[in-house]
């Protein structure tokens, strides 16, 4: 899409909060379109830019040779002039317990429509509140995103965990043509359910075996002849920076659909509610009868709105992230939405994408 000006975008609408900035920043990547964004992040207590969204800012910059500015920690508004997206190796380090997972957020879809293979190495919090675990990256949102035709690994080198951050990520990805459209609207029945309880640091495993076991007696209760295994771990010394735990729980379906629940253990709070909690997201997933978790649902839009015709996808109660991600889709793509009422806990979305075209390739 050729660019015709720069257009300007209110960082404080709808989620008021970093999620605003990155689709921003990326469409604006990868359709080398100038954009300015104010009043970022003004949705929260502490508005502009944090460590986390600079690092993933000066990363895809980087990635495709922008001119970008205003872009300091504090910073409420910037300007994003992109270049042309290549290949190559890249660094980003949020120097905090910031999430990986939403560089990654950033980056990937970018690193798709390079002229070659990109590889980048994230630092920071790999398992951090208010964001998708790097299992929930690997696990779901991976997979998904070949099914649009995505080809990228991603390796966990080192764990970090709030306040220390220090986790490494390596994502090596494969550039494509186009992106396929994909229909997500027949979840199929629960085949099994996986997943992973750790702990690191001073915890002890027993920890990670308390919140495993509470997960499975919840899940149990809905799924009691269902195929249940979720491994109880302490991460190696060296594997993992600071004392943390948590668990993922996924459930796969007949169709290849896949929904997870998660939650992250904090001082004062049991691992039996710890394990009780993310099998109770799990659950809520599943019940609201879509065939993506909420945590996906928002994901997804962008690269709907990318890709070479309709896509449809079945969901819970549409999020307050996916109305964001499908305003800015809409302001700076020509892809259309369409959101139908399915029943009182599930909708469909659809949307016409763009079918941007990678010439490198």
């Amino acid at each position: 899409m050729a660019a015709s000006g720069i257009i300007t975008i209110d960082g404080g609408v709808l989620e008021g909060g970093g999620q605003i900035l990155r689709n921003a920043a990326t469409l604006s990547c990868l359709l080398g379109q100038p954009i300015s964004v104010n009043n970022i992040r003004a949705g929260r207590n502490n508005p502009g830019l944090r460590p986390q969204h600079l690092s993933g800012l000066q990363l895809i910059a980087e990635v495709c040779g922008a001119k970008l500015s205003g872009a300091t920690v504090g910073s409420t508004e910037i300007m994003f002039q992109p270049g042309q997206i290549k290949a190559g190796q890249y660094t980003a380090d949020t120097k905090t317990a910031g999430s990986v997972c939403l560089m990654l957020q950033v980056a990937l879809p970018c690193a798709a429509f390079a002229n070659g293979v990109v590889t980048v190495t994230l630092y920071g919090g790999t398992d951090t509140d208010m964001a998708p675990p790097i299992d929930h990256y690997c696990c779901v949102f991976r997979p998904i995103a070949e099914k649009f035709g995505m080809k990228f690994d991603c390796v966990v080198r080192k764990r970090g965990y709030y306040p220390k951050g220090g986790g490494e990520v390596v994502t090596t990805s494969h550039p494509v043509k186009v992106l396929t459209a994909i229909d997500l609207t027949n979840r199929g029945s629960v085949t099994r359910i996986f997943g992973r309880a750790f702990v690191a640091g001073v915890l002890p495993i027993k920890v990670a075996h308390i919140m495993a076991q509470s997960a499975e007696r919840l899940l149990r209760e809905d799924h009691a002849g269902l195929a249940i295994k979720i491994d109880a771990l302490k991460e190696p010394d060296g594997a993992a920076v600071g004392t943390g735990t948590g668990i993922i729980l996924v459930a796969e379906t007949s169709t290849g659909c896949l929904l997870a629940g998660s939650a992250l253990g904090k001082k004062g709070v049991p691992a039996e509610k710890v394990g009780f909690d993310a099998a109770q997201m799990l659950l809520d997933n599943l019940k609201h009868g879509g065939a993506v978790d909420d945590y996906l649902q928002d994901q997804l839009i962008l690269l709907m709105a990318l890709a070479s015709g309709k896509s449809q996808m079945l969901c819970g109660p549409i999020t307050l992230h996916t109305e964001t991600a499908i305003h800015v889709a809409k302001l700076l793509t020509q892809a259309t939405f369409k959101i139908k009422k399915v029943t009182e806990t599930s909708n469909i979305v659809e949307c016409e994408g763009i079918g941007l075209t990678n010439s490198h390739i």
